[in-house]
């Protein structure tokens, strides 16, 4: 990511998209925020994690090797329904991440406006390192004792590893969406083809009926929310509306 600074031009951005960006910027990232430190917690600290889990693992049998494919999987239909639901419905309880994504996120970033202007707008693209900490700590802490009390320890390491796996793989594709097309990363032929789904999932029209899946549509294909096309017969809804 050294070049991520020169690569950063943007085409014309609508105002709408223009003045929220400006409020956004000044309102709600900190001033002493840094892009690059954010990158460093999350692809460093979370690297450093997930090679801490995999220095636990002794003499694994061939069955706990199958905990990998099944934790992607439950991961990537976590991430779909996490997408699709609280983060584009208002729940009671979850109202703050509702707002973050649907209020914030895809105001900062349209199909119109999907690149970031410098390192500070990676505050729009990168969880918040406290969010992750939460819910790595909520759900995995109690679900490592669960499994290496019912399974073995191997599996309870294997599941938090490819659980984390998975989330750094999930960060690294959706900071490439919105980097310029010219980006080393963003060249990338798979990423390339997934960049083209997330932006549609960018249109207004589209953002709460399609395209959940950030990283792989498995589950989009599977619930029949994947669209490949502008075309679209929804109209478009309000952008936010009242959270519990």
């Amino acid at each position: 990511m050294a070049d991520l600074g020169s690569a950063m031009t943007s085409p014309r951005i609508p105002d709408t998209v223009r003045r929220f960006r400006d409020e956004y910027r000044e309102r709600d990232i900190p001033r002493g925020y840094r892009g690059s430190t954010h990158l460093l917690f999350t692809f460093g600290v979370g690297g450093a994690v997930l090679l801490l889990c995999l220095a636990q693992l002794h003499a694994v049998q061939a069955l706990e090797w199958l905990t990998v494919p099944l934790a992607l999987v439950y991961a990537n239909l976590a991430e779909y329904l996490g997408h699709r639901f609280p983060m584009h419905r208002p729940f009671r309880g979850l109202g703050l991440v509702y707002k973050r994504h649907s209020g914030q996120h895809h105001r900062f970033f349209t199909d119109e406006a999907m690149l970031i202007d410098n390192r500070r707008d990676l505050r729009a693209v990168l969880f918040p390192p406290l969010l992750v900490i939460f819910f790595f700590g909520l759900f995995g802490v109690p679900v490592w004792f669960v499994l290496a009390w019912l399974l073995s320890a191997n599996v309870a390491w294997l599941f938090i590893a490819s659980g984390l796996a998975y989330f750094l793989n999930y960060e690294v594709l959706h900071l490439a969406y919105h980097l310029p097309e010219d980006h080393w990363l963003a060249r990338q032929g798979l990423v390339r083809r997934l960049r083209w789904l997330h932006r549609l999932h960018h249109d207004h029209a589209l953002m709460a009926h399609a395209n959940f899946n950030i990283t792989y549509p498995v589950c989009d294909w599977l619930f029949g929310t994947l669209r490949r096309s502008t075309h679209s017969d929804h109209r478009h809804a309000p952008l936010l509306r009242d959270a519990d």
